[in-house]
């Protein structure tokens, strides 16, 4: 969208022209970059500022019924534009491999509060929708207001009854086609960056609903929010592999996570190494 906008304030400068003679002065040298420069940042703060008024205007207590169209193009307008102002850079592979996947339930790793924001920037064709802590609803209560939008679920990991039925309202997302489902298996983030253990019954989601099971993993998320303002910085997102329905079908639970959780240690390790040797 910042692509946008900035073509719209170029195209700007010179059909304000037609109506004010800015291109004929001796000091039209610096009064165009300044138009341009002026207009590009109102059309951003405008965008910014519907962003957050459609977010503070969200009802937490009226259920969110099927899929809200324009809540999702504003987050996918508005994900890619921070991350270029902020400076951060997401080399995404793997892509290709989620073509016609949908609905589907994705597992990642976890290492950061913006590890979803990542995720929805660059796989927004899976239409997703997290299932994250319940705590997130009295501490950040304006990112909920999106969660909540984006058909997000939360989940009290203390409490097995509430988990569970957060599992079947998940089941019945992805069967009635309304989103895929994202999961952290490790149910909480990573202090260390070292992959956790899964939590198995997360799992049941795909089984379940008999769904593919998208396969990532983040690197560099941390330290892109450490650097935030500083200097530039990069994370990588793989997309592994998909496990297909009929996969998914013929294996349990804990062939799943075993599965899932090798493939996922092997590939950050190697993007650690990658790392490690650049520098």
């Amino acid at each position: 969208m910042l692509y946008v906008y900035i073509v719209a304030a170029a195209a700007a400068v010179p059909l304000l022209n037609n109506f004010f003679p800015i291109l004929r002065y001796d000091y039209s040298v610096w009064l165009v970059p300044l138009l341009f420069l002026g207009i590009l940042a109102g059309l951003i703060i405008i965008h910014l500022i519907t962003f957050v008024v459609a977010g503070c205007v969200v009802n937490l207590k009226k259920p969110q019924k099927g899929v809200s169209g324009f809540y999702r193009v504003l987050v996918k307008t508005t994900l890619p534009m921070l991350f270029t102002l902020l400076r951060v850079k997401v080399k995404t592979t793997g892509t290709e491999r989620i073509e016609d996947t949908y609905p589907a339930m994705l597992v990642c790793n976890h290492l950061n509060n913006i590890d979803p924001a990542v995720i929805l920037k660059e796989l927004p064709q899976l239409r997703l929708g997290f299932i994250g802590k319940k705590e997130i609803y009295t501490e950040m209560p304006f990112v909920a207001r999106y969660m909540h939008k984006l058909n997000c679920l939360p989940i009290d990991r203390e409490n097995n009854r509430q988990a569970a039925k957060t599992i079947l309202e998940a089941i019945k997302l992805i069967k009635d086609k309304t989103v895929s489902v994202a999961i952290f298996p490790e149910g909480y983030t990573s202090l260390d960056g070292n992959l956790q253990d899964f939590r198995n019954g997360a799992f049941k989601i795909a089984t379940k609903a008999v769904c593919p099971i998208v396969v990532c993993t983040l690197v560099g998320t941390p330290q892109a929010v450490k650097n935030l303002f500083k200097h530039k910085s990069t994370i990588y997102f793989d997309v592994l592999e998909v496990i297909s329905a009929q996969e998914v079908s013929g294996m349990t639970t804990a062939e799943i996570s075993e599965r899932v959780h090798a493939e996922m240690k092997e590939n950050i390790e190697k993007r650690e190494a990658e790392l490690c040797l650049k520098k």
